[in-house]
């Protein structure tokens, strides 16, 4: 019996390990992605944004160039294909699209797997595989692809745009009033009558302005026409929505047979019937246009409303649809609460590290003042006690109290010591001791000296606990705000600027903060407590040489 539940314990114990499925054991980690597909419609063949940062991804685990990373659908066999937009190892961050077969918001498990961790690995990207057939044109606008198309297509645009690194989805294009242009190619004519649809991320600069966002044959024109998007298809104008200075939004439209549809952040900003007319030359985006632009994409069908308002919200700063968990191997006997501190220390900066180093030294040499005082006024109070009760009882035999008992730690004796030294040194032998008042004067002085360094011995080293008390904060707040600038200025060189990329790097520069309050809070109520006890010890000093100095005048004054 006694076997058979050690064997049952044993399968229990290692059921976890059991379920986990690995699709190849050359790669060391994988992470689960979540889909959270709510309030919309079922979608086929649908690139997402996935974002990687260090609050969520270990870099330090993967290759320096992302060659590594492989997504594997939930069979834990199919590997999905995937696109490389942004992967910065040295301010971990990376933007990677990857083409889901299918979103079904009723499928309340979906999920599929990202994989890491193998050197030998090489990359597996293709960008051209990545977007489903339909569409015709991709424009990242990533730094090192400015022009370049990602889609099959390929297209290579011209024109005068600069890269902003601190943008919506890697970088984006800043256009100044000035367009640039995507080449007449097949694959972005439009027949007459055929549907269509076009789409882009903007940030206008200011408005109101009057800007073209898209123009072709000046058969089909998207216009921003003040705060409102107006759309002309051959004689026939559809306009809407209202549109939002210094802020990105989803802009799009469709064409579909003789009906347009306009839309703003996945949303119907306006529709009506439009022209049967054919657009085949070259396609000019933003002739007047003052602003950034990202993730601009052409389709050779009418994206359906569903497409527009997952594209919307998928892509946008506050996301939901994705949720990368923890990897299997992270999880321990602390569950999620291991993993944040795990997350904190991993996103720390050089200069929070050093600013805890220095920290972490207050506050062992606090504790170490704190554990050493504590000991020398307890031993300090104990000798005190007894000196002083056998001093309370002493009769004609004041002087002599120096002998038949051992007092090492108490103050009261070593003041005692030092003024029966001084007594003696007024002896002369074969006469009885007189002392004239002078003499009293001298030998009060002599103890009072003493006291006087007593005092300084017991207060030694206490300063070291005001320094911590209040350089402790200051140092961990200097460690936050360094740690806070590092972080925006990483998030701005590397333009990756959602609130997962930042939080990470703000909760680790808070924790130099916590690390100093850690080191004060201590501080302060040791030395509060310290400074009590060696207060009563010196006025008990105080108190004593009084007592002492009357009692000798007494018996042996002239």
């Amino acid at each position: 019996m006694k076997k058979l539940l050690t064997l049952l314990g044993l399968m229990i114990g290692l059921s976890p390990l059991s379920g986990f499925s690995q699709w190849n054991e050359d790669w060391g980690s994988q992470k689960k992605i979540k889909i959270e597909a709510k309030n919309s419609s079922a979608v086929s063949d649908y690139a997402v944004v996935v974002r990687l940062h260090s609050g969520n991804f270990d870099f330090l685990s993967a290759n320096i160039d992302g060659s590594d990373l492989r997504f594997i659908a939930a069979d834990d066999k199919t590997e999905l294909k995937h696109y490389i937009e942004k992967y910065d190892s040295a301010n971990e961050l990376a933007v990677i699209w990857v083409k889901l077969p299918k979103i079904d918001p009723t499928d309340k498990d979906a999920y599929f797997s990202l994989y890491s961790g193998n050197e030998k690995a090489t990359a597996s990207a293709d960008a051209k595989s990545t977007w489903d057939l339909n569409t015709v044109a991709a424009f990242n606008f990533a730094e090192k692809a400015l022009f370049q198309d990602s889609s099959s297509t390929g297209l290579v645009a011209s024109g005068e745009i600069t890269v902003q690194k601190a943008a919506l989805i890697g970088e984006a294009a800043v256009l100044t009033a000035k367009p640039f242009v995507i080449p007449a190619n097949p694959a972005v004519k439009r027949p007459a009558g055929a549907g269509y649809t076009w789409s882009a991320w903007i940030k206008p600069a200011s408005l109101p302005q009057q800007a073209t966002l898209y123009n072709q044959s000046d058969a089909v024109v998207l216009k921003i026409d003040g705060l409102k998007l107006s759309l002309n298809v051959g004689a026939n104008n559809i306009s809407g929505g209202e549109i939002k200075p210094a802020a990105w939004q989803h802009v799009a439209f469709t064409l579909d047979g003789g009906k347009a549809n306009l839309f703003i952040n996945g949303v119907s900003a306006g529709t009506g019937d439009a022209s049967v007319v054919d657009a085949a030359s070259d396609i000019k985006i933003g002739d007047g246009y003052t602003g950034e632009m990202d993730q601009l994409e052409i389709a050779n069908v009418a994206r359906s409303a569903d497409w527009l308002k997952l594209t919307a919200s998928s892509q946008g700063m506050d996301s939901q649809l994705l949720k990368i968990e923890a990897s299997e191997g992270d999880e321990g006997e602390e569950g999620e609460e291991a993993n944040y501190i795990g997350i904190l220390i991993d996103s720390l900066t050089l200069d929070a590290k050093i600013v805890i180093a220095i920290l972490a030294v207050m506050f062992a040499i606090s504790v170490w003042v704190m554990w050493s005082k504590a000991a020398l006024v307890s031993r300090t109070d104990k000798d005190n006690k007894k000196f002083l009760a056998r001093f309370q009882n002493a009769g004609n035999d004041l002087l002599s109290l120096d002998k038949g008992g051992k007092y090492p730690h108490s103050t009261l004796f070593k003041l005692y010591a030092a003024g029966l030294r001084e007594i003696r040194k007024r002896e002369i032998a074969g006469e009885s001791l007189a002392l004239s008042g002078a003499s009293m004067d001298a030998i009060k002085a002599a103890i009072d000296a003493d006291l006087v360094r007593e005092t300084q011995r017991q207060n030694s080293s206490m300063v070291l606990l005001t320094i911590a008390i209040s350089g402790g904060p200051f140092l961990g707040l200097l460690g936050t705000v360094v740690g806070v600038m590092i972080t925006f200025a990483a998030i701005a060189a590397a333009g990756d600027v959602n609130v997962n990329a930042i939080a990470p790097g703000i909760a680790a520069a808070l924790l130099a903060t916590v690390a100093g309050l850690g080191v004060a809070i201590p501080a302060l109520f040791g030395y509060n407590y310290l400074a009590s006890r060696i207060k009563n010890i010196t006025i008990a000093m105080q108190i004593f040489v009084d007592e002492f100095v009357t009692r000798t005048a007494e018996l042996y004054g002239k």
